[in-house]
Formats: C-alpha cells, structure tokens, sequence
C-alpha cells in the first residue's frame, strides 16, 4: 500500500513538473535556459519535452543484463593457487618487519609489522593469493604460524579447498574455531 501511494504520487509529482516545462518551452523558452533556471538537467528536459525519449530510455534501462558464454569459468577457478608440498618446509619470518616484493604485493603498503595481528593476517593472505612458486611460500610462510592463522583468514574458497585438500590438519583447525 505505501509503495503504491508513493508510485502514484511520484509518477503524479513527474508529470506536472514535465507538464509545466512543456507550458514553458512552448512560451519560447529554450531549453538551455529551462536548464539554468530550474537546475534540472539537459537529460530531465530533454525526457520532459519529448516523452518518448523517456519511455525508449526507460525501456532500454529494463533490458536483461547479457549472460557469460556457455564456457564461461569464473577467474577463481582458472587462477593457479599454488600450495607447499608439506608445511614443515613452510620455514619464513615469524618476527620483524618484511618488506614483501612487487610480485607479491604492489599495493604500495608492502611492508608488514609481523607483531601486528592484522598486518600478520594480511601478509599471509597476500603471500597465498598472489605467491606463484613453491619457493615464495617457503620463504614468505610459516607452518606453524599459517596453522595458527588458518581459520581467520579471508581466503578464495578454490584456495582454501586446494589447502585443505592438501593438509587436512588446516580444515580441522577451522572446524574447531567455528
């Protein structure tokens, strides 16, 4: 009932504003100048004093959004996650501060104060998303700290899968947190 009182009371609202720049424009009043004087924009006007406009604007508005192709897969699944062979080897800094490289973060905040939680997080999260050999995991992961961290972090699902697949240990971890 309210959404129908509002809808007849905005379309009621519409068609005397455009009712009243069509009574000007047809006293010679350009549309330029309606723009200036009321601060309605060209488009306003221009769907004011030619309602067809509107109605080819509005229904083309409506269209439905265009689909994927048939053989569309979702970037998340094509991207190449890269995980450890086992998280012993996972030996990277614990403590400190870390400058991660470009290829790993270009964000521009590369750097990350390991005695912060959030920084810690966000490191790990980065080294895991964007690592792209074995040895960027070796050197930038701790086993036991990423175990540690495992359940908290905000992970691609097809990342999180592949890891847990890989260490069933990770998934127990986040069983036991929730």
């Amino acid at each position: 009932m309210v959404v129908a009182e509002y809808q007849a009371t905005k379309t009621a609202a519409l068609a005397k504003r455009d009712e009243e720049l069509r009574a000007f424009h047809a006293a010679g009043w350009r549309p330029v100048d309606l723009q200036r004087v009321t601060g309605y924009s060209r488009e306003t006007i221009r769907q004011a004093l030619r309602p067809e406009v509107r109605q080819a604007t509005n229904t083309s508005r409506r269209k439905t959004p265009s689909q994927p192709p048939a053989d569309y897969i979702p970037y998340g699944d094509r991207k190449p996650y890269v995980a450890a062979e086992t998280l012993a080897a996972l030996r990277g800094p614990t403590a400190g501060v870390v400058t991660l490289p470009h290829h790993l973060d270009w964000s521009g905040h590369a750097e990350y104060d390991l005695s912060r939680p959030g920084r810690l997080a966000s490191m790990y999260k980065a080294v895991l998303t964007e690592a792209s050999t074995v040895e960027d995991l070796h050197t930038w992961l701790d086993g036991d700290l990423l175990t540690r961290l495992w359940p908290t972090l905000w992970l691609p699902p097809q990342l999180r899968r592949r890891w847990e697949e890989r260490f069933p240990e990770l998934a127990a971890t986040r069983t036991d947190a929730a």
